[in-house]
C-alpha cells in the first residue's frame, strides 16, 4: 500500500491503524500530533483509524528544549 508520510512516499504492507504505524516506527503517541488527509486526528482515535491506500500523513513531534 502506498501512502505519503511528511511529504515522502512510503510503502506499508497492508491495512494498519495509526497506532500500529507509530509503534512500528518506535514513535510514542503521547508526543505527536497526526494530520490525516489534512484533518487532525484525536489521540483517542489512533487505534480505530486505519490507514488506507494513498492516505497522506503529517506527523509532528513535540520537542522540548531550553
Amino acid at each position: 500500500m502506498n501512502i505519503t508520510v511528511n511529504g515522502k512516499p512510503e510503502e506499508i504492507s497492508g491495512p494498519t491503524s495509526l497506532m500500529e504505524f507509530l509503534r512500528s516506527r518506535e514513535i510514542r503517541a503521547e508526543g505527536v500530533v497526526i494530520e490525516l488527509n489534512q484533518d487532525i486526528v484525536e489521540k483517542k482515535d489512533f487505534t480505530d483509524i486505519m490507514i488506507k491506500e494513498n492516505d497522506k500523513l503529517e506527523i509532528v513531534r513535540f520537542v522540548g528544549g531550553g
